[in-house]
């Protein structure tokens, strides 16, 4: 289990609360003649969770490797903490933890000299550089393995160690590419907990990339979601769906048969073998329920996954 005891040390000074940790405005990144970000404008406000969301090739990890000063725009402006990632890389990459898609940890160090051989790249002397580190394996529910090797640890301890290392510099911006990729879902919700504890015990702002739609409205304040290298939407989750979606929906699993013609002013979609037909009044689509065998069809509330699959469309189209 994930150690309840909060952060000790006070997280360093951060860039003033009127300013954007990120401010991108017409970000422009091009290989030869393939644009993979293409004008991509948004601003994450400090203390917040900023979700990037898209299908494959829509750019978040391109647009994540700018922000991380990986990789420099071809046009536009991008500012991360006030600073310019064209001049100011070196300076910008010292304010930033990141945790990578993949857990690129060294096989041959224990726990501990993980964390040390890490904070190496940022200078910090070797009691701070120490101190840090057990206090960050403390707080991620490591602490007891900081002798382990990397082979004996589950791949939830694995991943809380990639995310206590990114945070041993104490960053303005945590960047994190997939953070509960591919783990089970009760370590996804410790994960969540720690992330959600590190943004409003400490204000630390996260950049979160994902395709997990529940992480995204578990996490994020707000979002943006990405098709073809450009943002399709912005905003709240729950007010992008309210925006772009009537409020319920029914979902009936169906064959290859026609959906029933639906009421006037509700809209019917057919989706991988499934009839979804959306309205504003669940009592709309109470008739509907008559044309599906019992239990193949029920009325929910629009989620994210709704909304993202309405404005990008099937993998197949991405």
């Amino acid at each position: 289990m994930i150690a309840a005891e909060q952060p000790r040390a006070a997280p360093t000074a951060q860039p003033d609360a009127a300013e954007p940790v990120v401010a991108a405005h017409a970000l422009v990144k091009t290989y030869g003649p393939h644009r993979a970000v293409d004008g991509v404008s948004f601003a994450v406000a400090p203390g917040t969770a900023f979700g990037l969301l898209g299908p494959n090739g829509a750019g978040k990890t391109t647009t994540m490797r700018l922000v991380a000063c990986r990789t420099p725009p071809t046009a536009g402006e991008l500012l991360i903490a006030g600073l310019d990632a064209r001049r100011h890389g070196r300076r910008i990459r010292a304010r930033l933890g990141v945790v990578p898609q993949e857990n690129n940890l060294d096989p041959d160090l224990s726990v501990l000299q993980n964390m040390l051989a890490y904070a190496r790249y940022f200078h910090l002397p070797r009691e701070l550089a120490r101190a840090r580190a057990l206090h960050w394996l403390r707080f991620v529910g490591l602490h007891d393995r900081q002798e382990a090797r990397i082979e004996s640890l589950s791949g939830g301890m694995r991943r809380r160690l990639v995310i206590a290392r990114a945070l041993i510099n104490e960053p303005h911006l945590l960047i994190l590419d997939g953070p509960t990729t591919g783990l089970d879902p009760h370590v996804r919700q410790e994960i969540w907990q720690q992330l959600d504890a590190l943004r409003q015990t400490r204000g630390l702002t996260l950049l979160i990339s994902t395709h997990y739609m529940d992480e995204a409205e578990r996490l994020c304040d707000r979002l943006v979601i990405m098709h073809r290298g450009r943002v399709v939407a912005n905003g709240h989750p729950r007010q992008l769906i309210a925006t772009h979606l009537p409020p319920y929906v029914l979902e009936a699993r169906a064959s290859d048969a026609p959906p029933p013609a639906a009421p006037r002013n509700v809209h019917c979609e057919v989706r991988a073998g499934a009839h979804l037909y959306f309205a504003h009044d669940p009592e709309q689509l109470a008739p509907l329920m008559h044309h599906y065998p019992e239990g193949r069809a029920l009325v929910r509330a629009t989620n994210l996954e709704d909304l993202f699959l309405q404005l990008v469309g099937p993998p197949s189209d991405s």
